[in-house]
């Protein structure tokens, strides 16, 4: 029952004498030889080849249900090796019992959908915009005008939480009444997913106020928070949560060095994620197609026993990117903008419909420009930002 890291490393050293010094580093050894050194916790070094080491980590060495001692194993002194110019780690393989230590999301992708009521179509979201500066009662307006125009999700951006200028819970409430308001005019539903995040002491206690107070979803940024926090809002919240990655290019960018996105959705899917920012095929964020790839099938495919993960398209998504995103994703997304919606010439609720819009044809196969010729949002859109 070994958990296995793959990583990838440049070193002077041959890559054996490298992967045996993390394999040391990270488990029983050090920078000399010590007695008792070589016993049964010792990882084991199973293949290194060219730039790419895989390292097995005996099974006991991990507390089950400790995830930031998980990290300090597969992620911790390797990184400062002085031997080693760089090392990533690509992806961790976890046993059976550190899977059964956790339990994966109490909200996946069909629930959401149930919620909604929206079925075999990909979500559309949208970001407030400007992502601070706004009171409640104008988060409220633009929350508002996004869901009239038929979106399925308004979230917070990763930088706004209970702030002097836009308190939360004023902000919750203002929002909720507007959504509130729109469902019952028009039948539709959408989730508002309010930031949360706060230090380990406030972030449950937040979250169970927010939803006290109507919260329908709630977000956490979960590298500055802690993916424990997220657990455990996973475990004491009857309400999905969206998972932003704010912070995550400290760790992603250096394709040579840091921690993959992959190892990221892996454990925010143990930890009980329903939504994760995973990246764009196509807008300012973009990440090559094979780690967006990745992270899309560790989100989705069959794994532990846990319910499934939407994957969220986000970062420079306007209409003109939506097919690219939705034929790397699939139906089973959500695709979300910001200014992509909130910078439409004719407004937000225009900004809204030219997504769904874009989003309808692709579900249709017709090409953007060739919609938009009798959908004016999408018209105005492609005008005004192209392809």
């Amino acid at each position: 029952m070994e958990l296995v890291a793959k990583y990838h490393v440049e070193t002077d050293l041959p890559i054996q004498k490298a992967a045996e010094a993390i394999a040391a580093e990270q488990s029983t050894g050090t920078w000399t030889e010590v007695r008792g050194q070589d016993n049964p916790l010792a990882a084991r070094v199973i293949s290194a080849q060219g730039n790419e080491v895989e390292i097995g980590f005996p099974g006991e060495l991990f507390e089950p249900g400790n995830v930031p001692q998980y990290l300090s194993v597969v992620a911790g002194n390797l990184f400062g090796l002085g031997a080693i110019q760089k090392v990533r780690l690509q992806d961790v393989i976890f046993p059976q019992s550190i899977t059964r230590a956790h339990k994966g999301p109490r909200f996946g992708i069909e629930d959401a959908r149930r919620i909604l009521g929206v079925f075999g179509r990909p979500l559309v979201g949208t970001i407030i915009k400007p992502k601070v500066g706004l009171n409640p009662k104008e988060t409220a307006a633009v929350a508002e005008a996004a869901v009239r125009g038929g979106l399925d999700l308004v979230k917070d951006d990763e930088t706004l939480t209970d702030q002097s200028f836009c308190p939360l819970i004023p902000r919750l409430e203002a929002v909720m009444s507007a959504l509130d308001r729109v469902e019952k005019e028009t039948g539709k539903k959408a989730f508002y997913a309010v930031n949360v995040t706060a230090g380990a002491e406030q972030i449950l206690e937040r979250a169970e106020r927010a939803v006290e107070h109507g919260a329908n979803m709630v977000m956490i940024d979960v590298l500055t928070s802690g993916f424990s926090s997220l657990e455990i809002l996973a475990q004491n919240l009857d309400v999905p949560i969206h998972v932003h990655r704010t912070m995550h290019g400290a760790f992603t960018r250096d394709k040579g060095h840091g921690i993959s996105m992959l190892v990221i959705a892996k454990l925010v899917r143990m930890m009980g994620g329903t939504n994760l920012h995973t990246g764009s095929y196509m807008g300012k964020m973009s990440l090559e197609r094979e780690e967006n790839d990745l992270c899309r099938d560790a989100l989705r495919d069959p794994w532990a026993g846990y319910k499934r993960v939407f994957p969220v398209a986000s970062g420079g998504v306007y209409p003109g990117k939506v097919h690219g995103n939705l034929d790397g994703y699939g139906i089973d997304c959500i695709v979300q903008a910001g200014g992509g919606v909130h910078g439409h010439p004719d407004g937000t609720t225009a900004g809204a419909r030219a997504m769904m819009q874009a989003t309808e044809a692709w579900q249709k196969h017709i090409a953007l420009e060739e919609y938009a010729k009798d959908h004016k949002e999408l018209e105005v859109a492609l005008k005004f930002w192209g392809c």
